[in-house]
């Protein structure tokens, strides 16, 4: 059993779509937790949807049952060394996934992501399905 894992926006579109292989996977975690930038990165798509009301639900209901990341003078520290360890590699991520990995990395949770620039990210474990 795993503890915790967080979702990436993704993984929570994957979810809310009823993804039998991200269903599995997270049947054997006892605590979810989300980043809050992935809370906000969903909410901006919310915007587009014409299933607006009944995802924003979904996701209402999953931040209430989540351990949500919010940014601190932590994640500010581990931001910094994530994005200049990217810059010296040559491998820079958009502004929202380093802060998403300074999260992950700040509060040691594995991240649950298609998203395969991530595995560019010293100390941080992507879990796919």
């Amino acid at each position: 059993m795993v503890s915790r894992l967080a979702l990436d926006t993704n993984a929570i579109s994957a979810l809310f779509d009823g993804d039998e292989g991200l269903t599995a996977l997270l049947e054997s975690v006892e605590r979810l937790a989300l980043p809050s930038i992935v809370i906000g990165e969903y909410r901006v798509g919310l915007q587009r949807s014409r299933h607006h009301k009944q995802l924003e639900a979904l996701l209402d209901a999953l931040v209430d049952d989540a351990d949500v990341l919010v940014v601190d003078e932590g994640t500010a520290r581990s931001y910094a060394v994530v994005r200049e360890r990217l810059r010296a590699r040559g491998r820079p991520l958009p502004e929202n996934d380093v802060w998403i990995a300074a999260l992950c990395r700040q509060h040691g949770v594995d991240l649950v992501t298609r998203d395969g620039d991530f595995a560019h990210v010293e100390g941080l474990h992507r879990v796919t399905w």
